[in-house]
């Protein structure tokens, strides 16, 4: 059983037990997200107060781009059977439907997010060295870009059903 609440400012110091990137982000990154866009960052608790896993989110683009973007998502390796991947990115969907009115969802991934209906909409060539978090040849690697259309967008225009053969330069996504 896991509790959904909204980020604060402390729980960057215990995301660690989760995962590392935290170091790679700095807690600029992390304020700036939770000042910016609150409603979009929560964290799943257990009953005892352990933080399970965390998303961070943003409303970004124009126009018809207008979406909700999930920037960090993650469960610490003993609850991943407990589907608070799905429940995390459930909320993020809910809020960046109902209180954003944004047209789809999207994140960058190595795919494994179809299961949650969100499908590749291009692949970003280099992403994670883009982002000058590359330390390796494995953190070169390309990310699919995946959207999931909400409400606004009935007919998916947001969505294409050839996304993996798209290809773009990390400097041409903003």
């Amino acid at each position: 059983m896991s509790v959904t609440r909204p980020s604060k400012a402390t729980d960057m110091f215990r995301f660690n037990h989760i995962d590392r990137l935290v170091s790679k982000y700095g807690i600029n990154f992390y304020l700036g997200y939770l000042s910016r866009w609150p409603d979009l960052c929560s964290v799943e608790e257990s009953s005892n107060g352990r933080m399970m896993g965390y998303i961070i989110g943003k409303a970004e683009g124009q126009s018809t781009e207008w979406h909700g973007h999930i920037t960090a998502l993650t469960v610490a390796p003993e609850y991943r059977h407990l589907s608070l991947a799905r429940k995390m990115t459930d909320y993020l969907e809910r809020v960046s439907d109902h209180s954003y009115h944004g047209f789809f969802v999207d994140l960058g991934t190595f795919g494994m997010y179809e299961g949650l209906e969100y499908s590749v909409y291009r692949r970003v060539q280099e992403y994670y060295g883009s982002l000058g978090l590359g330390r390796n040849a494995k953190d070169e690697e390309d990310v699919f870009d995946m959207r999931k259309p909400l409400s606004r967008d009935p007919t998916r225009r947001s969505v294409r059903p050839n996304g993996r053969e798209i290809s773009v330069s990390s400097h041409d996504v903003s």
